[in-house]
Formats: structure tokens, sequence, C-alpha cells
């Protein structure tokens, strides 16, 4: 949470929360269990981007699916109704007790034949990976964001999608001329901040960061 003022009306949030299609009875139980047991509840993305990236999925015809941060597992779990048969997702965690919260949330979903969670620094279980991957979410740790995107973007498919998520960082991104409520930016913040500047000059992409909840950029690789 930012001590400032939210960047979009509250009431249009919760408008475009209560238009976008309702998650199923395995999802809501997802989002009631990570709302009551976990303080840091907001890191969970919800029901409205909950289901733009379901149709993200769905729209790149995504069959090999990458996301970096697991947390409770409702992201993973979203993303898998917009898969094709066949399509699968691997998600890296670093938490052990949010791999396994996840685990349990993924199998009571059905879906531990198309969800794996890998465990353990993200870096090094991206070291492992070959690719491609049709669509690769990143939403962990900030200051790791540049890091992540580098060893994503070699196996990005062709016509493939990076989908970064917090990129607006409740508006502490900003210059602080432009939002004096801001104050000074945090370490995650200045991450951010330097991600998104090296981002849209980045000869090797194309990016569009949207105002989607915090603040969601999809990338794709530029000709």
């Amino acid at each position: 949470m930012h001590d400032m003022d939210p960047l979009i009306l509250p009431e249009a949030l919760a408008y475009a929360e209560a238009h976008s299609t309702a998650p199923p009875p395995h999802l809501a139980a997802v989002d009631e269990a990570t709302r009551r047991d976990f303080p840091m509840w907001g890191m969970m993305v919800g029901r409205q981007e909950g289901r733009f990236l379901e149709l993200l999925v769905f729209a790149a015809q995504a069959t090999r699916v990458l996301e970096i941060g697991t947390f409770t597992g409702y992201s993973s779990i979203a993303m898998a109704a917009g898969l094709p048969e066949g399509g699968s997702i691997i998600s890296l965690e670093v938490d052990t007790h949010h791999a396994t919260i996840a685990r349990g949330n993924i199998a009571a979903a059905g879906l531990e034949s198309r969800i794996s969670v890998i465990e353990g620094p993200a870096l090094e279980s991206l070291a492992q990976l070959t690719g491609p991957y049709d669509l690769v979410f990143i939403d962990a740790d900030k200051v790791g964001y540049d890091a992540y995107f580098e060893a994503a973007l070699p196996m990005l498919a062709p016509h493939g999608l990076i989908v970064a998520d917090n990129t607006l960082q409740g508006g502490s991104v900003l210059d602080s001329a432009v939002l004096e409520s801001a104050g000074p930016r945090n370490e995650a913040a200045a991450a951010i901040s330097a991600f998104n500047d090296k981002l849209v000059n980045d000869p090797r992409v194309v990016c569009v960061l949207t105002t989607i909840r915090d603040g969601v950029t999809l990338i794709r690789r530029a000709g």
C-alpha cells in the first residue's frame, strides 16, 4: 500500500472488477482464503486482472506459459482457463510456504497436470529452462524485474508476450513534482522506474504500459 491518493478512483476500480466476469468457485475460494490468511493479500492479481491475463493467454493462443512469482496461485489458475488443450504453465516461486499453498490451490482446482510450481530463486530456475514460451508473466520481487526480463526475452516465442505487473507502483514511479504525495521512492519503486525507462527506450522490444490495476506492461519483440 502507498500513503498517497489513488491513481484511479476506487469507485472506478470497483466498477471494473464488478463488470469483469466473476471467477469460478475454485478461484473465488483462493481469493477468499488469501485475503483471510495473508496480510499482503494485495499481491494477488484479483478478479479484473485475472480475467485480463486469461484473455491474453486465450488471444495469444499460448500453449506454454511461464510465470515468475506464484504467491497463492490465483494468477496461474486464472491463466489456465485461457489455455488450449494440451497447454501448460510453469510457475516459479522462491517462498516455500507460498509454493505449498499454491500447489494445494492448484490441486483443488484440478489443474495439477497443467500447472507446475518450481520452488527456488527464479534466476536459478530460469537458467534451467529453455522455452520457447508464448507468454511470460513477471510478478515477483520488483528489484529483480530487469534480470527476469533479460532472462525471459531469449526464451520468448516469436509472437510471444512478456507481461510485467505492478509497473505503476501505486504512482510512486511518477515524478514527485507531478505527484507531490508520492514522497521518496523506495527500492522497489526505484527499480521499477528504471525498468520502465529502459523498456520504452529498448530497440529490441515494443511495449505498452497500461493503467490496469497497479500498471500492467505488455512487451513483444520488435520487428
